[in-house]
């Protein structure tokens, strides 16, 4: 379980966004909808341990995260967390597969792999070169390098964001369908894929908005 309590978070231009208080629960995937600036990419970047917190706390299985340094976050986000970001951060000239295997660097087993890119449908891909690839195939393929590594908790940042509704939608169901039993929290502007989440939080209510600091 996620917990955020009186959470907020500083900007170099002397602002700050507060977060009402949060909980995500085992198993259960959201969807933060909200318009650009709210906060979103901000909470989810926060609860990976990328960005630090200001104030307050996010617990993670009863874990004050906000407590760990640096390198104690990102052991954790390694270990537990997948991460599809929204421009991919693929290799162009590497293949589907060489994208996927360079987690092992990390000590990632990837052996599990071919059965998720069925399941995502770019099996057939594997070999290719992510430049070939469509934007609909490169972010499948970021979704499969997130989920190869069996995390718990599974973030995506406006997963859609680069993609035309009808792929983006296709894309979000296989997301939600393969994220099953893991913790599925997804950033995202289009209110019109609410329907495939157990939960939708409008972050436009759960942030005081920006204030100065």
């Amino acid at each position: 379980m996620i917990c955020t309590k009186n959470l907020s978070k500083h900007f170099k231009n002397e602002t700050a966004i507060d977060y009402h208080d949060m909980t995500f629960e085992d198993g259960k995937s959201y969807m933060l909808l909200g318009a650009s600036g709210c906060g979103k990419s901000t909470l989810l970047n926060m609860i990976a341990g990328i960005l630090s917190v200001d104030s307050g706390s996010i617990e993670i299985d009863g874990v004050d995260m906000s407590l760990k340094t640096q390198k104690e976050r990102d052991k954790f986000r390694i270990q537990k967390i997948g991460y599809i970001f929204q421009d991919f951060k693929l290799i162009p000239e590497m293949t589907v597969i060489d994208n996927i295997n360079i987690l092992r660097l990390e000590g990632v087993d990837t052996s599990g792999v071919d059965e998720i890119l069925a399941k995502l449908e770019i099996l057939d891909k594997k070999n290719k070169k992510v430049k070939h690839l469509s934007g609909g195939e490169k972010q499948r393929v970021a979704i499969a390098r997130a989920i190869v590594k069996k995390p718990d908790i599974i973030l995506a940042d406006e997963p859609t964001g680069n993609l035309n509704f009808a792929i983006g939608e296709e894309v979000i169901k296989q997301l939600v369908e393969i994220s099953k039993g893991k913790t599925l929290i997804a950033v995202t502007h289009d209110e019109r894929l609410s329907s495939y989440f157990d939960y939708v939080i409008d972050m436009n209510e759960m942030t005081g908005g920006r204030r100065d600091v």
